[in-house]
């Protein structure tokens, strides 16, 4: 048996030809572009057939008679049984000249080379999506009652199947497959489409929330869906019947599913919480088309509406099928492949091959360069605060990354020493002493990174000066308070305003702030502080929403106690975990890679919601703990040594990691 087989190198028709391969005496000839023609070796070895069982023909499926030669047209003539007709465009979001090229010229130019080498039999690969939106049940002698076509991908499915209707010369069958989504044995898929369109938002929900909670679905209309394995068992058995010419099989899934149903299906796959609760999408219906096009033609709502489907991964025109109105009988089909143990599987038994499969091969997360050389290497980073500490720490990973790593501070003997440590391990740092406590030595810093170096392109704001005493300790210690506010807050602002310019030129620009976990929480014996790191965070949340369309982006890290020279002061903290600059240089680099809004502790982030939700039970914790925690020595101005702990606040010490008493 020969064959001829378009769309041989796609998803379907690959293994389409590997079955057909397996049948004895077998011999497939394949259109190949020839600049494709590198392919040959590797879909050879991929059937396991020699040269002369897998033969190419070089044409194009949008030239006459799919662009092939003469001689192979000559060649061709009268030896073909079964020409099977699979290239086509299958993307929802290709635009609509790509899809009338591909799907209605190039279904024209099949049939056409067909009737030229007198095929035996021309057999065409469809789509429900000829059908359009029909209202219904659609039968597989159902054709000029489709509806609702208009979308580019739908009419030029239907335009196609009709030229193969009104114009094919040979003997024609059509093939409706419904939406194919990976092997039910493997999972193995090669792009994201479909129903893949919604796995970043259930990975999303399992990042987020943990699997005992109950979250809310979208309910639409339903959803039908088959797997690739059994298209290719139907298509090759239905092929090879007789009685099949000018008939139509659906192949389909005999029972299909809800749009609410597939998202719990495959958030069961996926371990994410179950779907318990779903809002009809049809509801959306009621909202007049006028109001909505109003609605979207506010930049705002755009620009918002493209984030999140950007974000999620989602084509623009996926929400216009969330209500699908058709379902498709598929008895002719049933019929014919009864008794050849080929059927259907259930979406239940093999969606968790299809989740795995795509969270290793096609999370478009994989393909991300997520490494901090990706994302710092070769541009310019200033790391305030870079001589000791969580500065030096962040820095070493910055220089390590291959970046032009600047840091500053107020002593030049550590800078030196810093400097020195970089040169023992294969870098440099470029150091210089500033004081960014005090506006003109800032300024004149400022002034000289734009002039030796061009501004920055990725600024850590770390400097800063921590203050632990009571507010009842600091009535005749006001300066405490400006002298904090100062280097936290003026400090970090004169060095980003006077960096922001440059970032705005470029249209790219990323500040990391190091805040406190104390702003989530409100921690006692901080006051000065925390209130300096809330001013700079509420700076950044205004500066972040200037900018937002300026390129430049800005992160908060709620940053938990870490063990650097700032809390040695502190004996009390001898014995509470903290981090090490190194983990904290860890989420310094996370914020140059992701480039978040904010990196907070999940301590922080329930503190915060604490606060929101039972402002008095937050306090009275708060509270407990600060009566509990005295000052320390040398915020009482004692150097007697190390106060005393009750049993109680050693073990709330052992229990609350991160937290400013």
């Amino acid at each position: 048996m020969h064959y001829f087989v378009t769309g041989a190198t796609g998803f379907i028709g690959k293994r389409l030809v590997r079955k057909l391969l397996e049948r004895k005496g077998s011999m497939v000839h394949f259109l190949l572009r020839e600049e494709t023609r590198d392919k040959i070796d590797a879909l050879r070895e991929y059937w396991g057939v020699s040269a002369a069982r897998a033969v190419p023909v070089f044409g194009d499926l949008t030239g006459k008679k799919l662009g092939v030669s003469a001689a192979d047209l000559k060649h061709l003539k009268g030896q073909v049984d079964h020409v099977y007709h699979l290239a086509a465009v299958y993307d929802l979001s290709s635009d609509e000249e790509s899809q009338v090229a591909g799907n209605i010229d190039g279904t024209r130019s099949a049939v056409e080379f067909a009737r030229a080498i007198d095929a035996g039999h021309f057999h065409h690969v469809s789509s429900i999506a000829a059908a359009g939106l029909y209202e219904g049940v659609f039968r597989e002698d159902m054709f000029a009652e489709a509806e609702n076509y208009e979308h580019p991908y739908f009419m030029t499915k239907h335009e196609s199947e009709k030229i193969v209707r009104q114009e094919c010369k040979v003997p024609w069958t059509v093939y409706r497959p419904a939406m194919v989504v990976g092997d039910s044995r493997t999972g193995e898929m090669d792009k994201i489409d479909g129903p893949y369109y919604f796995f970043k938002l259930i990975q999303r929900m399992r990042q987020l929330l943990p699997p005992w909670m109950p979250t809310i679905g979208l309910e639409g209309g339903r959803v039908n869906i088959v797997p690739v394995d059994f298209v290719v068992d139907a298509l090759d058995h239905l092929s090879h019947l007789g009685g099949i010419a000018k008939k139509c099989f659906h192949l389909v899934d005999p029972v299909g599913y809800r749009v609410g149903d597939v998202l719990d299906i495959f958030s069961r796959a996926a371990h994410a919480p179950k779907m318990s609760l779903f809002v009809n999408a049809a509801l959306l219906g009621f909202i007049p088309k006028s109001v909505k096009k109003g609605l979207l033609a506010l930049a705002p709502v755009r620009r918002i509406r493209n984030a999140v489907m950007k974000d999620l991964g989602l084509p623009e025109d996926i929400l216009q099928f969330v209500n699908y109105p058709t379902r498709f009988d598929c008895r002719e089909s049933l019929a014919a492949l009864k008794g050849s143990g080929i059927g259907c599987p259930n979406l239940k038994d093999y969606a968790w091959r299809l989740w795995d499969y795509w969270e290793r091969h096609l999370d478009p997360d994989l393909h991300i360069d997520r490494s901090l050389k990706g994302a710092v290497g070769g541009k310019v980073v200033l790391v305030t605060g870079g001589s000791s500490g969580i500065g030096l720490a962040a820095a070493h990973r910055f220089a390590q990354a291959g970046a032009t790593t600047i840091i500053c501070g107020r002593d030049q003997d550590k800078l030196d020493d810093a400097c020195r440590e970089a040169r023992d391990q294969g870098y440099e740092f470029i150091a210089y002493p500033v004081d960014l406590a005090e506006g003109a030595d800032c300024e004149r810093f400022v002034q000289l990174l734009v002039e030796k170096h061009g501004g920055v392109d990725f600024l850590i704001n770390n400097a800063g000066r921590s203050i632990r005493r009571a507010i009842e300790s600091s009535y005749d210690r006001f300066h405490d308070f400006e002298r904090t506010m100062q280097l936290n807050y003026f400090g970090c602002l004169r060095v980003t305003m006077g960096l922001l310019p440059g970032m705005v030129a470029r249209h790219a620009g990323h500040v990391v702030n190091i805040s406190s976990i104390g702003v989530l929480t409100n921690a006692p014996r901080f006051s000065a502080y925390v209130a300096s790191k809330a001013a700079l965070d509420a700076w950044t949340r205004c500066a972040a929403s200037e900018f937002a369309d300026r390129g430049i982006t800005f992160t908060t890290i709620n940053m938990p106690l870490v063990r650097t020279p700032m809390i040695a002061p502190t004996n009390l903290y001898n014995n509470v975990p903290t981090l090490s600059p190194e983990e904290a240089a860890d989420m310094i680099a996370q914020a140059c890679i992701l480039k978040p809004v904010r990196i907070a502790t999940r301590l922080g982030t329930a503190g915060e919601l604490l606060h929101a939700l039972a402002p008095r039970v937050a306090q009275i914790t708060m509270n407990t703990s600060f009566r509990m925690f005295p000052d320390s020595s040398a915020a009482k101005g004692d150097k007697s040594g190390k106060p005393q702990l009750s049993p109680e606040a050693i073990a709330m010490q052992q229990m609350m990691r991160g937290i400013h008493f």
